[in-house]
């Protein structure tokens, strides 16, 4: 029996059944033996999965040209703070500041990044890949629970981050609560509280009979930290997700899943600590928040219009820059595919941008939300 599995068998004997987003924390970030917390090898090809910056620095310098223009639409401040949430192991943070350090220095000269990241063993790696910065003062590492944003104006990016925190589950017989007896865990059922019958009724469906209803209130609330702490700014944050009106129309329903290796599984009991466990996220809510705190959010755009917005206007020239032999460029193109097209991840996620403090006409015109503007 894994030690994991003995610590949240001995919760359950202490406080009784707990719910499921306790357990999913536990399994995702008990400081010792959660699986973000273990180790750094969750990534990449020989990883349980991948991120956009896995496939190709492109992903990095793209955005890092979206945050430019950003940084102008806000009047080119002095100082600005680029925020990441879950930065993995630092390889956009790195693509980013190389990038702009190169193309756009005056942003750059303004920038201060700021990667939130509690993971030791990920602080570990974030520490090695950005040594140079991180001596330089032009990154710094914080933990989840420090944000602290020391300037005017801000950027808070998040990349595949809400997708991975505690979510409660719902059906007709309640709120999930795992038990466990001889050796297992085993699901039992309590009265949904009222924040989560809420959250249901504002943001969410009911579910039918037989069905089960995420409720990511952890999401919410960081979201709602996010967005408090912003004076004047931008969030902008990429995942896997829906709209209420999806939920509505009967998809994304049920949506967590267990990954490791590169396969899915739908139960998330099998290997705690081992497997990352995912809920798609509910942009709807998040957006709602956003906006409760004085935020203007935009119409949600998928990966593939975002990117493709943002490297028409010079054909993606970030990617191919180094390329000096046609293999080179070819292989460098089947990596820009997997980023923006259908097949690759370009559908699978939705971009939401939202601002505060400035006009929605300006925001209306970064290169990221052309396709917004011509659908």
């Amino acid at each position: 029996m894994s030690l994991l599995r003995q610590k949240i068998e001995q919760e359950i004997r202490e406080r009784g059944p707990i719910p499921f987003s306790r357990y999913m924390e536990l399994c995702l970030y008990d400081a010792e033996l959660g699986y973000y917390s273990r180790n750094a090898k969750q990534f990449g090809n020989a990883g349980d999965f991948y991120t956009s910056s896995d496939v190709h620095a492109v992903f990095g310098r793209l955005l890092a040209r979206q945050f430019d223009e950003m940084w102008r639409t806000l009047s080119s401040p002095a100082s600005i703070e680029l925020v990441e949430y879950g930065p993995g192991r630092g390889l956009f943070a790195q693509d980013v500041l190389d990038w702009s350090e190169k193309k756009f220095p005056d942003f750059f000269h303004a920038l201060r990044y700021v990667l939130i990241e509690s993971s030791p063993a990920l602080r570990a790696r974030i520490n090695e890949i950005l040594a140079h910065w991180l001596e330089s003062g032009k990154a710094v590492l914080a933990k989840m629970d420090s944000l602290d944003i020391g300037v005017t104006s801000a950027i808070v990016f998040a990349n595949e981050f809400f997708d991975a925190l505690p979510v409660d589950i719902l059906s007709t017989k309640g709120s999930l609560r795992i038990d466990a007896r001889d050796g297992r865990f085993v699901e039992t059922w309590a009265q949904a509280s009222p924040e989560e019958l809420e959250f249901l009724d504002r943001y969410s469906v009911h579910p039918e009979p037989d069905e089960r209803i995420e409720a990511p209130l952890a999401a919410q609330q960081i979201m709602d930290n996010v967005a408090a702490n912003i004076p004047h700014g931008f969030i902008v944050a990429i995942d896997y997700g829906y709209t209420r009106e999806e939920l509505l129309a009967g998809r994304h329903r049920g949506t967590l899943k267990a990954i490791r290796q590169h396969s899915i599984s739908t139960n998330p009991y099998e290997a705690p600590g081992e497997q990352d466990i995912t809920a798609d996220v509910n942009f709807t809510a998040l957006a709602a928040v956003a906006e409760k705190l004085g935020m203007q959010t935009h119409k949600l755009v998928t990966q593939s219009q975002f990117l493709m917005g943002i490297g028409e206007a010079n054909q993606f020239a970030d990617a191919f820059e180094e390329c000096r032999l046609p293999q080179e460029r070819a292989k460098v193109a089947m990596q820009l595919k997997h980023l923006v097209t259908p097949a690759g991840m370009g559908e699978s996620f939705h971009v939401l941008v939202a601002s505060k403090g400035v006009e929605k006409e300006k925001v209306a015109q970064l290169a990221g939300l052309n396709f917004a503007r011509n659908r």
